[in-house]
């Protein structure tokens, strides 16, 4: 079947990337007695040739296995099923983090990447959710009140009934209004959890304000304490409870999302160093988790480059401290990209820029408007952006399948794998560097 398969085609190079994945990485489905196991480095090449070539559901992938020849040549004419790659798929983010680690060191070893300039950007992808199964607090507590009260109405009912009365929907019902009901507690479970985690984080903040109260000896408003009770509107996705509504921009959508973070060299490679999930909306509070995530093995970034939703002072502050040297825009960015026929209505070009008073804002201001701070600010819109753009179009990846902060975060580190062996094996091909 070798012969079936062209030289160039990406799949050999995935598969000999897979080859130096540590096997003590991957967990398997166990198998029934007499039943073959499947190669786990088998399933983890299969599941980055589908994803890297648009096939993300486990029975489109599934049915590839029959009908693809270099699926068939990957997995030496056996046919998983889709349950086993969607078990694999769930339970293996260790094999897909260190997989990812292995094509990043593979690439430094062919010369064709050296961590110096990250870019730092996120999206919003969908989650295997609908926005209408949404519930709020008060609303979870009343219908737990109503589904109670037609359980107990049902059960009387049931009792009551002549054996040859009994209608045989019943039992359904009940069932049915106990699983909604359940529901519903879930909920209220998760919001309760998440006011107490809010008010927790928020305690520090809380404490050091009281105390700063207590030195003016009373005089001013007493802060408030954080309340760990959810507020009756808060509301949580019944289908989903890790994804939130998001929407990019005043005038976006609002879509059951996650927001997908990626660190991406900008010095050439386009590689994807680092991949986390968010469940914040904004950015602002993700540029320290996108140069922390970026594998110790590869070393630290020199310097790197956000957008203006990135900007949070205390992070900018303490990440320079540490020796990276940041290049992130204080301002929107049509203020990078002033162009001659602005599309924009006159009201909104006459508009004035926000006024900066913290000094380390004003110092970003600056270094970004000098000459040699403009060309590497530059290198953010050509570096990540496009990533987002392959990811998304290219490979047809917007919405999750899985479920849940820690399944979704395996299959975005599943994705970006996807993406860096696509990437990697094109600069393979590459006359320079053949």
């Amino acid at each position: 079947m070798r012969d079936w398969v062209a030289e160039d085609d990406p799949v050999h190079f995935i598969l000999e990337a897979v080859d130096r994945v540590d096997l003590s990485a991957f967990k398997v489905k166990r198998t029934r007695a007499g039943k073959s196991q499947y190669p786990p480095r088998m399933l983890l090449a299969l599941l980055i040739y589908s994803y890297s070539h648009g096939l993300f559901g486990s029975r489109r992938i599934e049915r590839a296995t029959y009908r693809d020849v270099c699926v068939r040549y990957l997995t030496g004419d056996t046919h998983p099923d889709h349950d086993t790659i969607c078990a694999f798929r769930r339970e293996n983010h260790a094999a897909f983090t260190a997989c990812f680690l292995e094509v990043l060191l593979l690439a430094r070893e062919l010369k064709l990447f050296k961590l110096g300039t990250v870019a730092i950007d996120g999206t919003h992808l969908r989650a295997n959710a609908s926005k209408d199964r949404n519930v709020t607090y008060e609303r979870a507590r009343q219908l737990e009140t109503r589904l109670s009260a037609d359980i107990e109405a049902l059960c009387t009912r049931a009792e009551q009934a002549d054996n040859t009365e009994v209608d045989e929907r019943l039992p359904a019902e009940i069932a049915r209004r106990q699983a909604l009901r359940e529901q519903m507690d879930a909920a209220q479970r998760t919001l309760q959890a998440r006011a107490k985690e809010r008010a927790a984080a928020q305690r520090p903040a809380y404490e050091a304000k009281l105390q700063a109260h207590q030195k003016r000896n009373g005089k001013g408003r007493r802060p408030k304490p954080p309340s760990d009770q959810p507020d009756p509107g808060e509301q949580t996705n019944l289908s989903d409870p890790d994804s939130r509504l998001m929407r990019k921009g005043k005038n976006g959508s609002v879509t059951q999302s996650y927001n997908a973070q990626a660190s991406v060299d900008a010095d050439g490679s386009q590689l994807v160093v680092s991949a986390h999930i968010s469940q914040c909306s904004a950015d602002n509070g993700e540029l320290e988790a996108g140069i922390q995530n970026i594998p110790a093995q590869l070393g630290s970034p020199e310097r790197g480059l956000a957008d203006s939703g990135f900007v949070q002072i205390e992070a900018i502050e303490r990440i320079q401290q540490s020796g990276i040297d940041l290049y992130v825009s204080v301002q929107n960015e049509a203020a990078h990209n002033q162009r001659r026929y602005d599309l924009r209505p006159e009201k909104a070009l006459a508009k004035a820029p926000q006024k900066l008073v913290h000094p380390t804002l004003i110092d970003m201001r600056e270094k970004i408007r000098t000459e040699a701070g403009r060309k590497i600010y530059a290198l953010r819109q050509q570096s990540v952006e496009p990533v987002f753009g392959i990811i998304k179009q290219a490979m047809g990846f917007r919405q999750f399948l899985l479920r849940g902060l820690s399944k979704v975060s395996a299959e975005w580190t599943l994705v970006c794998l996807a993406y860096n062996c696509k990437r990697l094996f094109n600069l393979t091909q590459q006359p320079q560097n053949a």
